[in-house]
């Protein structure tokens, strides 16, 4: 049986999460394990399931609230060791520089693009297990 990779999906947004389920589809790209999501709806449930280890990407909502994903990264980068990667779904392109500040790895724009998000997820978890490309 093929290893997977464990991403988790912050959004108070049901509807975010699907999207970031159906754009990654079971394996972002060729190269990379499948994935297994765990969603998570508030920061409690976040830092707790991150506390537990285990976690190869995390993909945070920028626009969840009241704890935004931005916050929510630049605090996990802080408190979590060996934190995974993250990817961050920001309103606006022009957001970028707020994905930075929070240092997210990658961002990318709602609604969800299929191809951009499976790319950058891709990405990332090729970084954080050391495969593919």
């Amino acid at each position: 049986m093929q290893p997977t990779a464990t991403v988790l999906v912050y959004s108070d947004d049901a509807n975010t999460r699907e999207q970031v389920r159906l754009a990654a589809g079971r394996r972002p790209a060729a190269d990379v394990p499948p994935v297994a999501f765990i969603e998570c709806a508030t920061l409690p449930a976040v830092l707790e399931r991150l506390e537990e280890g285990g976690v190869d990407v995390c993909v945070l909502d920028g626009e969840t609230v009241p704890a935004g994903g931005m916050g929510v990264c630049r605090q996990i980068k802080d408190e979590i060791f060996d934190c995974p990667p993250v990817l961050l779904l920001i309103g606006r392109p022009q957001d970028a520089w707020l994905a930075t500040w929070s240092r997210a790895e990658a961002a990318v724009t709602l609604p969800v693009d299929p191809v951009e998000f499976a790319d950058a997820l891709a990405a990332l978890l090729r970084e954080r297990l050391g495969v593919g490309a």
